[in-house]
């Protein structure tokens, strides 16, 4: 499963001393990703991270894309680790997404998602709503049958 989200910044009179918090928590939190079970891929450059990454034409957008074995193992991840916490802060630093900010879709076994692949998720998914093309983890779809 192939994942792609994006944040929007948020612009307050906080926001350097509350990103301190966010980008110290970066590397940790990709850490605990990159060991947890069903762990694929992630997006990320030079750095470490994918912050940098300019997806959206947008530098008040960051984009987060990984690869997981299932659904199931990303959402473990999610919402059953230290990943938890960090997801109960968001508030303080990014905007409250008025939209779907979240795709999930399958992809072949072996390939790995582009930035541009997720943006096209993403918006295809605020567009047309859940479907096998783009899905969330409210409404998921079931991976294509592998032709034999």
């Amino acid at each position: 499963t192939a994942t792609t989200e994006i944040y929007t910044l948020s612009l307050h009179d906080t926001l350097p001393i509350c990103m301190a918090a966010f980008v110290r928590a970066l590397d940790p939190i990709n850490a605990l990703a990159d060991g947890a079970p069903g762990f694929v891929w992630r997006l990320q450059d030079e750095s470490g991270n994918a912050t940098a990454i300019d997806a959206f034409d947008d530098p008040m957008v960051i984009v987060n894309m990984s690869v997981w074995v299932s659904v199931e193992a990303l959402f473990a991840f999610v919402y059953q680790t230290g990943h938890t916490a960090i997801m109960r802060e968001r508030k303080s630093w990014f905007e409250k997404p008025a939209q779907p900010h979240m795709a999930l879709w399958w992809i072949p076994a072996g390939s790995l998602p582009s930035a541009q692949e997720g943006k096209e998720r993403l918006l295809h998914l605020r567009a047309h709503g859940p479907s096998a093309f783009a899905f969330s983890f409210k409404q998921r779809f079931a991976p294509p049958a592998i032709a034999a």
